[in-house]
């Protein structure tokens, strides 16, 4: 499969051709326009955005380096498809950093909680309203982008919004459908109501409980997350940061 067509912007000053094609294909990936296993003709790619191929393969080493894509010596340069077994390590790492977010955006003094995530959660609705997909998946990763920031911890941010996020996406655009649009709407509500309401010394516990249950609703386990020894947890979460 050819890469999609993704019409590119008019270059940046002081941006590298080889950063400027990483940017698009992030871009795309998070867009859903480059879907997992989805072939990239470096060719291709380097005709569209007019640049050479040195460009384009510094590119993909690094998106090969943070785990997005998968490049083998016979076949090619692939979007990297994620297993269910790393999904549930990735559903497990977001609700232990989410729950820290949320503690810590409840505990920051400055932050008006009700207000912030009252005005994301308008716009998610409203998105439902509208039955517009597109906007609903943009006010989901805004509203959970929201609850990052506010925590004032640069650290927990850095590690959800470039490391987490990019797997969040394509995880979400691959089996968000899962679950009718009504339905997301109202565990969004739920969730909202959950980080604003439940005693301080219980938030990350509930927080942890609501990606568990929403591991299970989208994937019909039997257990909520997949049950790990210590050396199989050690073995998932490497492959899911350092894929082999």
């Amino acid at each position: 499969m050819r890469t999609s067509k993704v019409h590119s912007s008019k270059p940046e000053r002081g941006v590298s051709a080889s950063k400027r094609v990483e940017a698009h294909l992030r871009k795309a990936i998070h867009a859903g326009k480059l879907r997992p296993r989805q072939r990239i003709i470096e060719e291709d790619l380097a005709r569209e955005l007019e640049v050479s191929r040195g460009p384009v393969r510094e590119a993909l080493l690094r998106l090969e380096r943070d785990g997005l894509v998968v490049t083998t010596s016979r076949r090619g340069t692939f979007i990297r498809d994620i297993s269910l077994a790393e999904i549930g390590v990735i559903f497990r790492m977001r609700a232990k950093l989410e729950g820290l977010c949320v503690r810590y955006m409840r505990e920051n003094p400055s932050v008006d909680c009700a207000d912030l995530l009252g005005r994301a959660l308008k716009k998610l609705k409203g998105a439902a309203a509208k039955n517009n997909e597109e906007q609903f998946f943009q006010a989901d990763m805004e509203l959970h982008r929201t609850i990052w920031k506010a925590s004032n911890q640069p650290l927990l941010y850095r590690t959800l919004n470039l490391l987490m996020n990019p797997y969040i996406f394509i995880i979400a655009r691959a089996y968000s459908s899962r679950i009718p649009l009504v339905n997301r709407r109202e565990n969004h509500e739920q969730y909202v109501r959950m980080v604003l309401k439940t005693p301080l010394d219980k938030i990350e516990g509930e927080v942890e409980r609501y990606f568990g249950g929403l591991y299970y609703r989208v994937f019909d386990q039997s257990s909520v997350f997949p049950t790990l020894d210590a050396a199989d947890w050690a073995d998932e979460l490497e492959d899911t940061l350092i894929p082999r």
